[in-house]
Parts: C-alpha cells; sequence; structure tokens
C-alpha cells in the first residue's frame, strides 16, 4: 500500500524539472537550500516526511517514483550516493550536509540549516 501524504504537499515545493534543479542550486548562493528524497512506498520515509513537515523553512520535495532521472542527476551533481529517504542541504552550489532514514529529524535539519545561513 503506497503511503500517500496529498493532503500536506501543499507545504512542500515540488522539484519536477532539470531548470528547478538548477533554480536550486543558483538559490543555494543566498541561503541554504533544503532538498527531501521522499519514498511514497517506504514507511521510514513517511516517518521522515512527518519530520520535515515540523520545519519553518522551504524544502523542496523530490518523489522518487515521480522523478528517478532528477535523483540520479542530483547524486551526479552533488557526488551524494541516492538514498531515501534523505535530505541535503546545499549551500554555495554544494551540498554541505545529507542525511537519510532516522537521522532525518526537524531539529537536526534546521540546526544545520542555521549553521549555514
Amino acid at each position: 500500500m503506497a503511503i500517500e501524504h496529498a493532503e500536506r504537499l501543499e507545504s512542500f515545493v515540488p522539484l519536477t524539472s532539470s531548470d528547478a534543479l538548477d533554480d536550486l542550486f543558483e538559490r543555494s548562493n543566498d541561503r541554504p537550500v533544503l532538498l527531501f528524497k521522499h519514498s511514497l512506498t517506504c514507511p521510514i520515509s513517511s516517518a521522515a516526511y512527518d519530520e520535515m513537515t515540523k520545519l519553518s523553512r522551504e524544502v523542496s520535495l523530490l518523489v522518487i517514483q515521480r522523478s528517478r532521472g532528477l535523483s540520479v542527476e542530483i547524486e551526479r551533481r552533488t557526488g551524494v550516493r541516492h538514498e531515501s529517504p534523505q535530505v541535503i542541504i546545499l549551500r554555495n552550489g554544494a551540498a554541505v550536509w545529507n542525511g537519510s532514514h532516522w537521522t532525518i529529524t526537524a531539529d537536526t535539519v534546521e540546526r544545520v540549516a542555521r549553521e549555514n545561513d
């Protein structure tokens, strides 16, 4: 059974194109950018999703089942091996932090983002 969170997707900014990914890397020159790779079928990803909804910062959401090609592109551009769930924080065009599975907590992501403001 797919784990859907359609009722809360509006709290995230969907990442669905290479142009949007280029924009994320560009915006990371001004501030930390949060990228969340989410699987609709994974219970651990569901828990990470719940953690990410607690953030007051913008979160770019890549749904793995819908954008596998973009996930591969992110791995190529950042050098961060794909996992899901996964959070990557970009700053100045590079990954400055990444976490997966149970390391994804709102407190941790917020702390690292603040450290890179």
